[in-house]
């Protein structure tokens, strides 16, 4: 059983629907649903970068599974550039850590590996103006 808190007014994804808390809310889920809270969506114009476009299509893989095989392509291409831009033994270890959580589903834990990637590609990205 997984246990959630919502604050006043913060939203949630459950399987495709968003649902907003009326006061302090507390939610115990008893079986496997796709499930975000507010602060773990990305909205499309978040999506700006390498990393953060990952981050996007594999949160669409996790709470759209009509769409899903769309958003897996997305998802192969992205790991491509990803690796391809961070290159770093780190950087490719968290990647196939990433792919491999996709391709046995585990989409939830996926988005947590993408936060990681989103903030190494951050850390390169302010780096590279020092670096020039």
């Amino acid at each position: 059983m997984l246990r959630i808190t919502l604050r006043d007014g913060e939203k949630a994804i459950v399987n495709g629907a968003v649902l907003r808390a009326v006061g302090r809310t507390q939610i115990a889920v008893e079986n496997q649903v796709s499930i975000l809270r507010g602060r773990e969506v990305m909205r499309p114009e978040e999506a700006t970068t390498p990393a953060r476009q990952l981050y996007f299509a594999a949160m669409l893989a996790y709470i759209d599974p009509e769409g899903r095989d769309a958003h897996q392509n997305a998802v192969v291409q992205l790991i491509g550039v990803l690796i391809a831009a961070i290159n770093t033994p780190e950087g490719r270890d968290i990647c196939i850590r990433f792919a491999h959580d996709i391709a046995q589903g585990d989409y939830y834990k996926a988005l947590n590996i993408a936060r990681e990637l989103i903030a190494i590609e951050d850390a390169l990205r302010s780096a590279a103006p020092q670096a020039a």
